[in-house]
């Protein structure tokens, strides 16, 4: 990084795109030749994807959470909602991530840790209690066996006599991602693949609301990729669910518009601002030129924003309620229609109930005291912020284009070429923060020499692992066991052959399997995906 006189003064951005001291018409002139029509509400989008912005409707305030046991986790969503949150986000344990119940050898320590614990339908349906399903709109995030957790949540609307097609949320469901920055895959690409899409092709017929799948860039910028780099990688994802959809034989106009994706919003609030426009952009012309899309809903790219969770700092957490702030209202000023706050202790613990107060409320502030949602795009034909966006459509499209010519994204993350370009980035950033080229307010500038006022941190108890293991043991016990073995040689029979296997799922979590049953039964069938190391 080119060095200034004043310390922390850039002559780049973290995507590497040359900052001038000042922009001026001429710039902007010169990103109207990229960025074309510029009208809200009208294809490529690059405004927003209704004229009205938010005047209309604001943004879902869908806050994260989840913890501990399904009752537990109960009382924290009626605790929001109760405060103003419109919509809910549910974060699963690692062991349910991987397929696993809570009595497996390889759960033991991590039940109910960084998400809740679900091993059975009763799980969800505790989950949900007192919660309308018809009403509420419920984001799961969960992908390797999201295609049974929303199997569990459907046998759940048909207990309560729920039309599904009066069911509204989303499920992650976006694997690729998880070859390239999280870890938590069972299988391998290719089977990985058939679920999503079995998910898609049920759930365009029978849960026509449902989004099928959220594709994530946050992950991959979490892991360390740059802004650019995060809708290049999330957008070549996309393209390969697309392809993968259509070899199934399922129309783009039926499946895209239940698309809808998932990003970041880190500290650089300009670039985080152009990233949002350029995305929409970007989006819009993949699925018209490139998949022959005629429905102006499958050209709209639908996302929720989460703040940074990387960004935040253990050093000072009260600093952390400024980041998030900001980088909350990037994704306001970016068009967001759905946004999560993280919370202030979120580098130490999860979340306490204040603490996912005080989230929401910033939200709230600026949502009706701001102004910032009063305008549609209100920085549209800033000198920077026009510019800013051309640059990141320029270089996240050679990017794509770099995936294209490597045979797209399934190839690109089986050879590592995405997951090296991710840890070059990572390491480059962290570098710069070592160096002081960076500057991280608290923690290498600016740091108090005292520890300061200890904060309440939530707390996991052990016994919530002993209690949770308990209800399974329970659970298989109370159930027809020899109902449950058929159910699950039906999905055993339906993996082996073609067919869709979400009413296999249905019927098996409906009749008293548990998510690691069928997750064994899968794995027997497709096997596990180990990954190789890259050089």
């Amino acid at each position: 990084m080119a060095k200034s006189e004043r310390r922390g003064a850039r002559t780049q951005n973290g995507s590497g795109i040359p900052l001038q001291t000042a922009y001026d018409e001429t710039d902007a002139r010169s990103a109207h030749a990229t960025l074309g029509d510029e009208t809200p509400g009208a294809f490529p989008y690059l405004r927003g994807i209704r004229a009205d912005g938010y005047r209309g409707r604001l943004w879902t305030m869908r806050q994260y959470a989840g913890f501990a046991t399904a009752a537990e986790s109960n009382a924290r969503y009626r605790y929001l909602l109760d405060r103003g949150t419109t919509g809910l986000s549910v974060a699963f344990d690692l062991p349910t991530q991987l397929g696993y119940d809570s009595d497996a050898a390889i759960a033991r320590g991590e039940v109910g840790k960084v998400g809740v614990a679900i091993d059975h339908v009763r799980d969800i349906e505790t989950l949900f209690d007192g919660i309308p399903l018809d009403s509420v709109t419920v984001s799961m995030t969960i992908n390797a066996p999201a295609s049974i957790l929303l199997a569990m949540v459907l046998a759940v609307a048909r207990r309560r006599g729920i039309s599904f097609d009066k069911l509204g949320g989303t499920i992650q469901n976006d694997v690729l991602k998880e070859y390239v920055a999280r870890g938590t895959y069972i299988y391998p690409p290719k089977p990985s693949m058939r679920l999503v899409t079995d998910v898609m092709a049920y759930c365009a017929t029978d849960v026509p609301n449902w989004n099928t799948i959220s594709i994530s860039g946050y992950h991959i910028r979490e892991a360390g990729s740059t802004a650019v780099e995060e809708i290049a990688f999330t957008l070549s994802n996309a393209k390969a669910y697309l392809r993968s959809a259509r070899e199934a034989g399922l129309d783009v106009d039926v499946i895209a518009p239940r698309i809808s994706f998932f990003w970041n919003a880190h500290n650089d609030f300009f670039e985080e601002i152009a990233k949002f426009r350029a995305a929409r952009l970007l989006w819009a012309k993949i699925v018209r030129d490139e998949f022959g899309s005629n429905d102006p809903r499958s050209q709209m790219l639908r996302f929720h924003t989460q703040t940074g969770g990387s960004t935040l700092t253990a050093q000072e957490p009260d600093n952390n309620v400024v980041r998030v702030t900001l980088q909350a209202l990037a994704a306001v000023l970016g068009g967001t229609q759905s946004l999560h706050t993280n919370g202030k202790d979120e580098a130490l613990a999860l979340p306490t109930a204040e603490s996912a107060r005080l989230a929401l409320r910033t939200q709230q502030i600026i949502a009706f005291e701001s102004g910032a949602a009063d305008v549609v795009d209100p920085l549209a034909g800033s000198f920077y912020v026009e510019s800013l966006t051309a640059q990141v459509v320029e270089r996240a499209s050679a990017l794509i284009a770099e995936v294209d010519a490597l045979g797209g994204s399934v190839e690109a993350i089986n050879t590592g070429w995405m997951q090296s370009r991710v840890s070059e980035s990572s390491y480059r950033a962290q570098q710069e923060i070592e160096r002081g080229d960076a500057i991280v307010v608290g923690v290498n500038a600016f740091a108090e020499t005292s520890d300061g006022p200890q904060m309440a941190l939530q707390k996991i108890d052990a016994s919530i692992e002993r209690d949770q293991i308990a209800r399974v043991a329970a659970y298989r016990a109370e159930r027809d066991a020899a109902t449950v073995a058929s159910r699950l040689e039906d999905v055993r029979s339906a993996a082996v052959g073609t067919e869709n296997l979400m009413p296999r799922f249905l019927e098996a979590v409906d009749a008293g399997a548990t998510l690691g049953e069928i997750c064994d039964v899968l794995r027997g069938v497709f096997g596990k995906h180990v990954a190789e190391a890259i050089a």
